[in-house]
């Protein structure tokens, strides 16, 4: 009797623990699913080939064909075509010849001049950052990196006088201090004149479009005057309607007054412009006035 007890008892704990078995190989297959899955999912397709490749050679058991013996993955590989192979059973119609060390080689040079280019803009902030040292610790002039763009904003306060367009001999330096860290850089430069919300009608500047192109016109000449050619620059003048800050106050009208100056990556055409632009060297020179501004 205590034997029969014994083996029931047994039976029963081996009937209970009988479900790990395929549980655990349900939880391995899921994780080798899932793990196909995010591997796939990648958007590097020199990364994707050599999946391909080392998928094809584990579930066929041989290597590709085409595949040198001992090559390192991804230099030559035989990838399978998924789609192909559902539809078609020619043997084949399932895989696909490609050279992925072109593929590689490809976007290393894209990442290698990508990096190129962000040292060189970084380059270019730092020396302008040097050549403007001082008004920067004043708060007139701000140095920023924006994307793929290098941006000089450049207060009113130091450049022209109320209501004109006329620079002070001040600023005439300060910006030719700024051109010659521009001279020896292939970089296109735009120059935006942007005024505050408060209207202007002068015979000179009838409204603020007028005022903040002739803004942006005489900070060009100078630019172009101090070496830099005339072909690399471009003038936009924005008025208020790009505020830098709300025109509720005095204070933020007064960093509405601005010129920016924007140095672009090397062969961009200018795609921050958006309205006709004239090269410098045919700008009209702007006029001075002595309205009230």
């Amino acid at each position: 009797m205590a034997r029969k007890r014994r083996k029931r008892v047994a039976e029963e704990e081996t009937w209970h623990s009988a479900w790990a078995v395929p549980y655990g190989d349900l939880v391995t297959l899921l994780f080798a699913f899932f793990v196909v899955l995010y591997a796939v999912s990648s958007v590097n397709e020199g990364k994707y080939r050599a999946l391909s490749s080392t998928l094809f050679t584990e579930f066929n058991g041989q290597k590709p064909p085409g595949s040198a013996p001992g090559s390192a993955p991804g230099a030559r590989a035989v990838v399978r075509s998924f789609p192909a192979a559902a539809t078609s059973s020619a043997p084949d119609s399932h895989a696909i010849f490609a050279d992925t060390a072109v593929v590689t080689r490809k976007e290393a040079e894209e990442i290698a001049r990508s990096q190129a280019e962000s040292q060189a803009l970084d380059k270019v902030a730092s020396d302008v950052s040097t050549a403007m040292s001082d008004l920067i610790k004043s708060n007139l002039v701000i140095v920023r990196r924006k994307g793929t763009t290098i941006e000089v904003e450049i207060r009113t306060d130091i450049l022209f006088p109320s209501g004109s367009a006329t620079l002070s001999p001040t600023a005439v330096g300060v910006i030719r201090k700024l051109s010659q860290t521009l001279i020896s850089l292939p970089n296109p430069v735009r120059v935006e004149g942007h005024t505050d919300s408060q209207p202007i009608d002068t015979t000179a500047f009838p409204s603020n479009w007028e005022l903040s192109s002739a803004r942006a016109a005489s900070v060009v000449h100078v630019i172009a005057n101090s070496g830099i050619d005339p072909a690399r620059l471009s003038v936009i003048g924005r008025a208020q309607y790009s505020p830098a800050q709300s025109n509720g106050t005095a204070a933020g009208r007064n960093a509405n007054r601005r010129v920016l100056i924007a140095i672009l990556p090397p062969g961009n055409p200018d795609p921050g412009a958006t309205t006709p632009q004239a090269p410098a060297g045919d700008l009209p020179p702007a006029a001075p006035v002595t309205a009230a501004r």
